[in-house]
């Protein structure tokens, strides 16, 4: 019964991650009427409906979403504590999901997750990138990039990984045709970009100066600011991490530097508890090394 129980919490948890009975079944090589069978055993056994389906789809139940987080943790503890018992602790494995906000999860992660894949050939990630702050818990997220000026009080814990910083900028060629702003109010002359997530996006704090820009175009994704403002319609206050090759090609120009912008830090933030898997672990190790201190992004 024991073994039975097992094997259906982790066809529970790939239902889950699918979103599908047929998508688990042919993932973990059943047949659908095996898969439906583990999870009315697993619905009988706590006394409650943990999956609500249709003929069309299928949804967790609340009680379903909490049976979920746990299901992963006692799995992934499980899969760990074998991999000890082999002897197999120096070669972490399992799976890592990882959430990161998006323009900074497509300019750097992908290199730096083929390089962690290639040294840890046992271990899979599966990265999610959203710019929407996720319940680490209800999503099964081991852990999360958040780029904040301070963290808010929270159960979850963190890990500053490096500093952050943002720059305001401009084309040269724009630069040519308006002017080069000497001052941050010289800014309320000028076209600016906006970054719609911000708090608020039209009010920019420069070193100890706060000054209210002016723009016609903002938008929720700073990798389309960046192209707008490569394209000479502006100037916009933006991270280095999305511009600092052009930075350094001339491709845009740094201003104001004797009014630097508010900086931010990069955290490593994991769900509540105190057991973190050595996948984890190695994870955030390798984000490290690979960021540098300074970070690559800021050394143009």
């Amino acid at each position: 019964m024991a073994s039975d129980k097992l094997q259906a919490l982790r066809v529970f948890r790939r239902v889950a991650e699918l979103g599908s009975f047929s998508a688990a079944a042919e993932d973990l090589n059943l047949t659908p009427a095996t898969v439906s069978k583990h999870i009315a055993f697993l619905e009988q056994s706590v006394g409650t409906r943990l999956i609500h389906r249709t003929t069309r789809r299928m949804h967790l139940s609340d009680a379903g979403t909490h049976y979920l987080a746990s299901v992963r943790r006692i799995l992934d503890e499980l899969d760990e504590t074998e991999s000890r018992v082999r002897g197999l602790d120096a070669s972490p494995q399992g799976k890592i999901r990882v959430n990161a906000p998006m323009s900074f999860g497509l300019s750097h992660l992908p290199p730096i997750i083929d390089s962690f894949l290639q040294t840890y050939p046992d271990i899979e990630v599966d990265l999610q990138l959203s710019d929407q702050v996720v319940d680490l818990v209800e999503r099964g997220v081991d852990l999360a990039l958040r780029i904040r000026e301070q963290l808010p009080d929270s159960s979850l814990t963190a890990r500053r990984l490096c500093a952050t910083h943002r720059v305001v900028c401009a084309s040269p060629a724009y630069l040519a045709t308006r002017g080069t702003p000497q001052h941050p109010d010289d800014l309320q002359e000028h076209r600016c970009l906006l970054y719609s997530r911000h708090s608020s996006p039209r009010r920019w704090q420069l070193g100890k100066q706060v000054v209210e820009v002016n723009g016609r175009y903002q938008v929720d994704s700073s990798l389309a600011i960046r192209d707008s403002v490569l394209n000479g319609q502006g100037i916009t206050l933006i991270p280095t991490f999305l511009v600092y090759r052009e930075l350094k090609e001339g491709r845009l120009k740094a201003l104001l530097p004797d009014y630097p912008p508010t900086g931010h830090d990069l955290y490593a933030v994991f769900p509540p508890g105190q057991h973190r898997p050595d996948r984890v672990r190695a994870f955030v190790e390798h984000l490290v090394s690979a960021f540098g201190s300074p970070p690559y992004w800021d050394v143009y």
